[in-house]
């Protein structure tokens, strides 16, 4: 049977399971993003706290922290290890958005159907809960409550810093901004989304595979499993800038269109990118054959990013 599934034949079981790992992700940062001191703090300002967690606890899909813990679980992975480190993961995603929506980047009042947080709080607060959320991924991830081995607790510390660097998804953004300017070509658009978007989606399916003790050809399997969907995730998302609305997709849309920025929807086209997009699943399915019926979620992961409607 072929592993290309129509959208309608995305089963229950995966809305299910995503929807249960969004709440173990979320019941997790609740307890990391408490007032509760830890170890070497000194004190965690409330408003600051505040601020984080206007950032971070404000619904989504927690489609990051899945796909760490479901590639974890190809392995059998120590499910709470797996958690922590999707919610570190989170932390850092949550972070980027923080930053983004500010002024001098993006410029966005709406995330989630809810106020930025600089607009709920101040751009002072958005830029330091923004830090506060980038520095605390690494501290979850290298606590010894990560139930995981030293030499696996420093594969992940390093490969996050990559793929959230200079070299991934900051990198990606300073790309970003520079293409308001002057247009990349069909390559640079590859290149900014793969560091933008992908890079943190390689990490969080590499960080299963990590956190699962994985051979090094299964690590490199679901790396570049990350790599298909995250470029079929930010392929979807320039789709829905011009396919879709503010109020579907809880921020605002056309912005790329307006601000004359290039992407390969606009350089190719409608029909071409949802071609694009099915090969990208077709890809990304593909690779998870070895697993058999173990990554039947994950290969309807692959589907529903490619469909998403907001």
């Amino acid at each position: 049977m072929s592993l290309i599934m129509e959208q309608q034949n995305i089963n229950s079981n995966f809305t299910t399971v995503l929807a249960i790992r969004a709440a173990q992700v979320e019941d997790m940062l609740e307890q990391l993003l408490d007032q509760r001191l830890r170890s070497g703090e000194i004190a965690r300002p409330e408003r600051l706290m505040a601020a984080i967690r206007h950032g971070v606890l404000n619904g989504g899909k927690r489609l990051r922290p899945f796909l760490v813990m479901e590639a974890a679980a190809l392995f059998n992975a120590d499910e709470q290890a797996a958690c922590r480190v999707a919610a570190a993961l989170e932390c850092i995603h949550c972070y980027s958005l923080v930053h983004d929506d500010l002024p001098a980047m993006d410029d966005d009042d709406l995330r989630r159907g809810q106020p930025t947080v600089h607009k709920a709080f101040d751009e002072a607060a958005a830029i330091l809960a923004g830090d506060g959320l980038l520095t605390y991924a690494f501290d979850i991830i290298a606590s010894d409550e990560t139930e995981l081995d030293v030499s696996a607790r420093l594969q992940l510390v390093r490969a996050l810093a990559r793929a959230a660097g200079i070299g991934g998804m900051v990198g990606g953004q300073a790309l970003d901004l520079m293409a308001e300017t002057k247009k990349p070509d069909e390559s640079g658009i590859i290149t900014l989304q793969a560091m933008k978007t992908g890079a943190l989606m390689r990490f969080a399916c590499e960080a299963g595979a990590i956190i699962g003790k994985a051979s090094d050809e299964d690590r490199e399997r679901l790396a570049e499993f990350g790599s298909a969907i995250g470029l079929a995730f930010q392929l979807a998302d320039d789709l829905l800038d011009i396919t879709s609305d503010a109020a579907t997709m809880g921020k605002a849309t056309g912005k790329d269109d307006k601000a004359g920025k290039a992407t390969l929807v606009s350089m190719h086209g409608v029909e071409w990118t949802r071609k694009q997009l099915s090969g990208l699943v077709e890809q990304a399915q593909s690779l998870l054959a070895p697993f058999e019926e173990r990554a039947l979620i994950l290969q309807e992961a692959a589907l529903f990013i490619a469909e998403r409607k907001s």
